[in-house]
């Protein structure tokens, strides 16, 4: 006996399948439709539920989740902005803060400025049109009347390692003066005595002011290091260069502490084509804990941030707020753990 031939599939003319297409294929009303589609099975006759379920599956019909979720006045979206997702800071939060919404039921919506500060405001308009509920900043900080538009709709906003500037928002993130103490405490200890402090440029990013004012703060309080400050450029290794030269030719035991990952990587770049070695031309340690780090020369030491625990963390303090907590802005600043390898241990052959 030959098969059954299937119901022909019906082809909107736009393409993809709408709820009037269901109706008119059911011979129903789109509020009909949109019934069935609710669960609301008993204000409908057999008859007729069957007419629209037989419609939708004729069509390859399939509601808009996000039709549905503003229809409850919920979209459970969660936007995160980064500066800059090729850093592997941003990338670790990036990660923390997605297991973190997906356990709670929420999606994660990511916006990237490629480190430029000028898009701040279109990212996060650009996610407030998706009706997110909420927005975790980890960006420059620069554009603080984006962020405090948003927060005026009665959005809550988590900050991530950077501050927005007169904003009252949760913030999180590492304690950078404490990691500052930490590394620079371990190359003083380790026999490095001329501390060579390299970082972005700093002015207008907080994470970044608070690292070199607490560099400065622990040079005033060790009488016993000599150190200086040089901010190095994407693009422009000369003058970085020309710093590790100027203070390797001072005669001391030469150390650097990078500022993050990103410095990290110019700092090694330049070191190779000084051709020195670390741990016994020059110490280090740097910022940021990446799956390189054992990788490069002896193996990097470094400060490793509590990258996953800041993305769940920030994520937490947000869900926090949607659910109605009415709190004072919270600001929760976490340690980082020092990683000890071979470019901070001085060579016992180096004087």
């Amino acid at each position: 006996m030959p098969a059954k031939p299937l119901p022909p599939v019906f082809a909107p003319a736009g393409g993809r399948a709408t709820i009037a297409d269901v109706a008119e294929k059911a011979g129903v009303s789109k509020a009909t439709v949109s019934r069935f589609l609710n669960r609301r099975d008993e204000l409908l006759t057999p008859e007729i539920a069957t007419r629209v379920e037989t419609a939708i599956a004729a069509l390859g019909y399939s509601p808009s989740p996000m039709a549905q979720a503003l229809k409850r006045g919920r979209s459970r979206l969660v936007g995160l902005v980064v500066a800059d997702v090729t850093n592997p800071f941003s990338v670790a939060v990036l990660r923390g803060a997605e297991k973190a919404c997906q356990q709670a039921g929420y999606l994660l919506m990511l916006f990237n400025l490629g480190d430029d500060s000028q898009r701040e405001r279109d990212a996060i308009q650009a996610l407030a049109s998706y009706h997110v509920e909420g927005l975790i900043l980890n960006t420059l900080g620069r554009d603080e009347g984006a962020a405090a538009a948003v927060a005026r709709q009665g959005r809550p906003v988590v900050l991530v390692d950077r501050r927005h500037a007169n904003m009252q928002a949760d913030f999180v993130s590492l304690d950078n003066a404490g990691a500052i103490r930490l590394a620079a405490g371990h190359l003083l200890d380790a026999g490095w005595d001329d501390l060579l402090f390299v970082t972005e440029p700093a002015v207008g990013v907080s994470s970044r002011e608070e690292r070199v004012a607490a560099f400065r703060a622990f040079l005033a309080t060790h009488p016993q290091a000599t150190g200086r400050i040089v901010e190095a450029s994407p693009g422009a290794p000369q003058p970085l260069e020309a710093a590790l030269r100027e203070q390797h030719a001072a005669g001391r035991r030469p150390a650097v502490l990078a500022s993050n990952a990103v410095i990290t990587l110019r700092v090694a770049d330049a070191v190779a084509r000084l051709g020195w070695t670390f741990g016994r031309d020059l110490g280090f340690v740097g910022i940021d804990e990446t799956e390189w780090a054992p990788l490069v020369g002896p193996g990097l030491s470094t400060i490793a941030q509590p990258t996953d625990a800041l993305g769940r963390l920030a994520t937490a303090c947000l869900l926090e707020r949607l659910q109605g907590l009415d709190v004072p802005p919270r600001q929760i600043l976490l340690p980082g753990e020092l990683v000890v390898r071979a470019s901070s241990i001085r060579d016992p052959g180096v004087n």
